[in-house]
């Protein structure tokens, strides 16, 4: 099969069968893509998903269109994304103009309440594969310890604090200690 094609399809198909949004993607996508067609390895998978994090939109469209510029450069890349994007799109619009009609049906709203559970269960299970992937430092494990920690707490009490401004301060304060990391390292081979 030719790769755009390949694109096309394996990326409609993870995008028609996954709910929940892009953190519920990130298994179905390291499944398909580091498993199975083995196009990019564990490593970059994660690399690919803390770049999709970190840069506008949502998350399992960047990861789709980082892959699909690995497989086939800039073509790859807007197939992928077409791919990841239009099965949603379809749906979407084919619910919004049915939608009274469908959340009368009393099956399709329980399905709904179902899939909620499942998305969350989705997204820790995608947290956990990149915990334990992870290279396990000391401060690595304090980052990650304390960030859930907050993150739990910010949650429990309501608080009125944006996960943005943790991923910034974290993202400064980790900067900082590899840099010093970094530093010591460097003065250690010159003895």
């Amino acid at each position: 099969m030719p790769v755009l094609l390949d694109l096309l399809l394996t990326f409609a198909k993870i995008g028609m069968f996954t709910f929940g949004g892009g953190y519920a993607m990130i298994p179905l996508i390291e499944n398909t893509c580091v498993e199975k067609k083995k196009w990019i390895t564990h490593d970059e998978m994660m690399t690919v998903v803390v770049i999709a994090e970190s840069t506008p939109g949502p998350i399992a469209i960047n990861c789709s269109t980082f892959i699909g510029y690995k497989k086939g450069k800039l073509p790859g890349a807007i197939v992928s994304t077409i791919g990841m994007v239009l099965p949603s799109f379809i749906i979407i619009y084919l619910i919004s103009r049915f939608l009274n009609q469908f959340l009368e049906i009393t099956w399709v709203v329980n399905a709904f309440k179902g899939i909620k559970i499942a998305v969350g269960i989705l997204i820790v299970d995608a947290a956990i594969k990149m915990i334990k992937k992870m290279k396990k430092t000391p401060v690595q494990i304090v980052l990650v310890s304390v960030s859930i920690i907050l993150m739990l707490a910010i949650n429990l009490f309501a608080l009125n604090i944006s996960s943005m401004v943790l991923m910034l301060a974290f993202a400064i304060v980790g900067v900082g200690v590899f840099a010093v990391e970094d530093i010591l390292k460097g003065e250690s081979t010159k003895r």
